[in-house]
């Protein structure tokens, strides 16, 4: 904890708030968060390594993807289904568009919507 928090100090002295090696800083640092059970902590440097990554990369560059993947993990540990399918979805479609069909990162955010998916039809009352 104390060292990736440290990571991301040095990354942002040193490369500035918005530059991309800053997002991945954040992103671990917020993945860090959301397996302790720290939702709050982790939903802003998710929502803040995605807007970077938007900005630095582009909204289709696969870092964005990533980002929106990890944001919907965590809103799916919230129950926030609905916030969470469309974050895959769009995850999804980067994906498919950057990488392909078959590549473990498609196939690994298609999984997670999958499982979603299977969660929500099962919770329907």
């Amino acid at each position: 904890n104390n060292f990736t928090k440290r990571a991301f100090t040095i990354d942002e002295a040193a490369l500035g708030p918005n530059h991309p090696a800053v997002a991945i800083d954040l992103n671990n640092l917020a993945e860090l968060y959301r397996t302790q059970k720290k939702y709050d902590e982790a939903e802003p440097l998710y929502q803040q390594a995605l807007h970077i990554n938007e900005l630095a990369l582009g909204a289709e560059h696969p870092h964005v993807a990533l980002a929106l993947n990890n944001l919907a993990l965590l809103h799916k540990a919230q129950e926030k289904y609905a916030e969470a399918k469309t974050l895959y979805q769009r995850a999804l479609v980067i994906y498919e568009r950057a990488l392909g069909l078959e590549h473990p990162n498609t196939r690994q955010v298609r999984g997670n919507y999958e499982e979603l998916l299977n969660k929500m039809r099962s919770e329907k009352p």
